[in-house]
């Protein structure tokens, strides 16, 4: 059986939008797998447009959506067609899109609301017990949308952990390279470019983080051979 994994995107770029490493990144390890993908974003304006070659906002407006479109070379569909049961596992890229557009986090911190049928689109895979993986700032949203207690990283930054503690998530610090593993919840989560100054380095911990949701569909999909 293909394995197939969601990824939920933002935006297309690291200041407004879905980090472009982060998500190249993800999609190059899921390939190198044999692992089949599906992109997704919401069809929503932007939070704004940062211009990134000098950091200012710019005076025009932007579709989520079509700008995820750049980044997933025009395969991207609405998030509103997104079904947990086409997929073993979802992936949520970083990028301050997903503190933007995604939610707003970036303007009402551990307050923060989630963006209309992000949760509707999340929750059945968690329900399911399906793999969910993380990164960057994403993480700042689990509590949001999967539930408290859930033991997630953002890396070490003492500002966003905290909001993701006062959310009723657990924060655990975690290098670049590495990831936070919580096994009865299956989420997996990584700093990636919150911390990362290299993509080498970036991509260690993105890695293993696809590594992880490949171990988990393979023993979901060894399960269901068993059971027919």
């Amino acid at each position: 059986m293909t394995k197939q994994v969601a990824l939920i995107l933002s935006g297309c770029g690291v200041f407004d939008g879905s980090e472009i490493y982060e998500t190249t990144l993800t999609l190059l390890r899921l390939d190198q797998l044999g692992i089949a993908y599906e992109c997704f974003a919401p069809d929503v304006a932007q939070h704004h447009v940062i211009n990134h070659g000098t950091g200012d906002e710019m005076e025009e407006t932007r579709n989520v959506l079509v700008e995820s479109a750049r980044l997933a070379r025009g395969k991207v569909r609405p998030l509103e067609e997104l079904s947990a049961d086409d997929f073993d596992a979802l992936i949520l890229p970083g990028g301050f899109g997903a503190a933007k557009n995604l939610c707003d986090f970036a303007v009402k911190g551990e307050d923060l609301e989630l963006v209309a049928g992000l949760q509707e689109a999340v929750q059945p895979f968690h329900a399911a017990g399906k793999p969910i993986g993380v990164m960057c700032i994403a993480p700042v949203m689990v509590p949001k949308l999967l539930g408290e207690g859930i033991s997630v990283t953002i890396g070490n930054d003492a500002s966003v952990s905290g909001a993701i503690s006062a959310q009723g998530g657990l924060h655990k610090s975690c290098e670049v390279t590495d990831i936070v593993v919580d096994a009865a919840n299956r989420v997996v989560t990584t700093p990636a470019y919150l911390l990362a100054e290299r993509i080498s380095e970036a991509a260690q911990g993105i890695f293993k983080l696809v590594e992880r949701i490949d171990s988990w569909i393979e023993d979901d999909k060894a399960r269901a051979a068993e059971q027919d």
